[in-house]
Parts: structure tokens; C-alpha cells; sequence
């Protein structure tokens, strides 16, 4: 039998709040994941993702990242995804028996191996040693235009079945036969997570069950209102917004993630600084005002009708 990771709703990759000087800001990080789960309604957070800048973080910025997310998800009785990038199979190992040991992880977002590009068996093999010797849930993520490697339909449904596999990110960016076969196929114990932004709408609308989605650290709570309509099969709002929010998520991905990002929560007061790590460049003063002014946007008119 499956753990039980209860994969459903929003999970909002933070982004990782800098100072000027490129210091890990605490206190903003501890703000945003209260404010996610509080005030946006997410289900739950992922730390150290793609949008947390993770390559960059020393072993003790990620541990603190880690302790600062769990502490928000305890205090709000949320689940915590941590993420676990590697293609080293073996420190992979070791970082979820690490995860682990803490009791307050309730999954790990591990990525196909990146660069090394192992093929499916090879990716079918890591991901079989770390179910069986790694002590964490995990949830696969497929994303072939990063990772340089795409999955088919026969591998994923080999991963689905591994004891520890609860779910996929599936970034795939396309919603083809094979998304339709994964989607068609899903149970109760494995969830299919949308994780590219702008076609997160037509994913639900085909059955995700949630979203792990980077643009929801802005407007976090109309993400967690997209899901719950197509959950709620409230097919005219749930288009009307989902459009919105898509030409939101092609603005806030103009230039590399998490950059635009960050200088929306910058500029709305919620980080003390827009600063990113190299090899990232901080967004342009356009890219960011256009983000930010659909950032602003009111979405009443588009939840309009969901009781009809």
C-alpha cells in the first residue's frame, strides 16, 4: 500500500527572498509561506524547487529553507514537498533519508535526472532505488525541456506503480494523447499535478488534480480558486479565470524563474529585494511592471456565475 500524501489543490514553490547583498532574507520567507496558507488558501508548499533558486543555496540556507517552511506547514496542518534535484542517485539517497529523519516532509519533488540524460530504464532504476532505500513519498517530475530527456506514457505508468511514487508534476508542456492517457488513468493513491503555469486551466479541466505553480506566489489565492472550480465543474468561471491567470503566469515567465517573480513581491512589499543569484539577471523594469500590473488585476467579474 501507498503512503498517504493527499496531493490535492495548490502547492506553491516559494521563491527564496534575498537581501541586496544576496543573504537569505528568514523573515520574508517565513511571511510568504504563512501568507500562502493563510491568506492564499494553498493546500500546501514546496521548498527548495526550481523557483527557490536551490542550485544556489549552500547546505545550511537549504536546511533553513526547509525548517522555515515546516514550521509554516505545522502551524497550518499542511503538507510540505520538499524538492530533491540531483542525477546522483546515491546522494539522492542520502538527502531524503535526511528529509526524512525530520517527520515533516510529506513528499520529495524529485526530477527526472537531469543532463546526465540516463534513458527511461535508467531513469525507471533511480527512481526504483530511491522508492525502495530513500523513506520519503515521492512525486516525479516530468519535465523533459530542463531535464533534456522526456518520459513516455509505458515509463510513467512504471513509476506510478512503485511503492513509494504518490504523484507527477507533469511540466511537460504539451497536453497530448499521452497526458490524456496519464490523466485517464489516474487512482486515488497517485495524483497528476499540473505544473506549467499558463495551461494549468485546460489540465484540470482534463482531470489534474492540482497545481505545483510558481506564478501562484503572486495571487496565490485565485490559483487555489481555479482548482477548486474545475473541481467544483464550474466550467464558465473556471475558463474565465483560468485565462486571466494564464496571461499573468506569460508574464511573470518573460524572462527566467524566478526573476519577474521577485520583483513583483519586491515591488509589492512582500521580499526585501528582487535580487537573484548568478547565473541569474535581474528582470527588466518592464517585464516587471507589466507583471505587476496584471498582478493587480480584480478577478470578481470572473468568478461570476459559479453558483449558476
Amino acid at each position: 500500500m501507498k503512503p498517504e500524501a493527499n496531493l490535492t489543490g495548490l502547492f506553491v514553490p516559494l521563491v527564496t527572498p534575498f537581501t541586496d547583498d544576496l543573504r537569505l532574507a528568514p523573515d520574508a520567507l517565513a511571511r510568504l509561506a504563512d501568507e500562502a496558507l493563510s491568506v492564499g488558501g494553498a493546500r500546501g508548499l514546496v521548498a527548495l524547487g526550481t523557483t527557490a533558486e536551490a542550485a544556489t543555496l549552500t547546505t545550511e540556507e537549504k536546511r533553513a529553507v526547509v525548517r522555515i517552511c515546516s514550521a509554516a506547514c505545522r502551524a497550518h496542518g499542511a503538507p510540505l514537498i520538499v524538492g530533491v534535484g540531483t542525477n546522483d542517485t546515491a546522494a539522492a539517497i542520502t538527502t531524503l533519508r535526511d528529509l526524512a529523519q525530520s517527520g515533516d516532509v510529506a513528499a520529495a519533488l524529485v526530477p527526472t535526472p537531469p543532463y546526465t540524460r540516463p534513458g527511461e530504464a535508467g531513469t525507471l532504476a533511480h527512481f526504483t532505488a530511491l522508492a525502495e532505500q530513500g523513506g520519503l513519498p515521492l512525486v516525479v517530475y516530468d519535465i523533459p525541456y530542463r531535464t533534456g530527456q522526456a518520459l513516455g506514457i509505458s515509463t510513467l505508468n512504471a513509476l506510478r506503480h512503485l511503492p513509494q511514487v504518490v504523484g507527477v508534476k507533469y511540466a511537460t508542456g504539451a497536453i497530448d494523447a499521452a497526458a490524456m492517457e496519464l490523466l485517464g488513468s489516474s487512482t486515488p493513491d497517485f495524483a497528476v499535478l499540473g505544473g506549467d503555469d499558463a495551461v494549468i486551466s485546460p489540465l484540470l479541466a482534463a482531470g489534474a488534480r492540482g497545481g505545483i505553480l510558481a506564478s501562484a506566489n503572486v495571487r496565490t489565492a485565485d490559483f487555489a480558486e481555479l482548482i477548486s472550480l474545475w473541481r467544483r465543474d464550474a466550467t464558465g468561471p473556471a475558463r474565465r479565470l483560468g485565462t486571466e491567470l494564464a496571461r499573468l503566469s506569460a508574464a511573470l515567465f518573460a524572462e527566467p524563474n524566478p526573476t519577474v517573480i521577485k520583483g513583483v513581491l519586491h515591488a509589492q512589499g512582500r521580499i526585501p529585494s528582487p535580487a537573484v543569484r548568478l547565473p541569474l539577471l535581474a528582470a527588466s523594469a518592464d517585464s516587471v511592471r507589466r507583471a505587476a500590473d496584471l498582478s493587480a488585476t480584480r478577478t470578481h467579474q470572473a468568478h461570476q456565475g459559479t453558483a449558476a
